[in-house]
């Protein structure tokens, strides 16, 4: 099939201890910066991290800033789904690398019509919802993964921890003007010698051709 690489990458939770060597983390960080970047600005910044005992400390962070949000809620049901959903958000705990993704500044129409108070904020919201810088920042996940899925190791494009990202770039002393941590995922090799993938919606469902 001329289009297998695509189907190769798959969201993988548990990883074996076997490391990943550095050369394989540059050729994959390489092809993330590949991807396509509006008005080529390239607006991205990759920090990996292959230290067990600061990823593990990264997910105590993590579980740390859930419970504290927590305590903020007002709702029993919302409460008690993001409570669970720390283990979710802790998966990298389990790999041997972590990628944390920092989107970095990206001037927009809306940016300069806003500065210049030709429209209001309300309307400069809806210009921006686009938001190319942060697509820079996805078409470049997308590119590691699936450079990393055609090497044979697993990973999962993450966004839930970055509520803890202040926390997460403070304990890690990484700080660039204008940066911030958008995703991240674990890398290593697949525990399970197969993964399955998730079911898809059919073509016909989201796709609509305009002749």
């Amino acid at each position: 099939m001329e289009l297998e690489f695509i189907y190769k990458r798959h969201s993988v939770r548990k990883f074996s201890d076997e490391p990943v060597p550095e050369t394989k983390i540059r050729d994959i960080i390489k092809a993330a910066t590949y991807a396509p970047s509006g008005k080529n600005q390239q607006n991205w910044h990759f920090v990996v991290i292959t230290d067990k005992a600061k990823i593990a400390e990264i997910a105590r962070i993590v579980e740390a800033k859930n419970a504290e949000l927590s305590t903020y809620m007002k709702d029993e049901a919302k409460i008690k789904a993001f409570k669970g959903s720390v283990g979710y958000h802790t998966v990298f705990k389990g790999a041997p690398v972590l990628v944390l993704a920092y989107a970095g500044p990206y001037d927009t129409v809306s940016d300069t019509l806003l500065a210049e108070g030709i429209i209001s904020r309300e309307e400069a919201m809806k210009f921006a919802r686009p938001n190319p810088g942060l697509q820079n920042i996805a078409a470049a996940m997308e590119n590691l993964l699936l450079a990393a899925a055609n090497l044979g190791y697993g990973t999962c494009w993450m966004v839930g921890p970055t509520y803890a990202a202040t926390e997460i770039s403070d304990y890690i002393g990484f700080a660039k003007a204008g940066y911030y941590l958008a995703a991240m995922t674990p890398l290593g090799v697949p525990a399970a010698a197969t993964t399955a993938a998730t079911p898809r919606k059919p073509v016909e469902e989201v796709l609509t051709i305009i002749g």
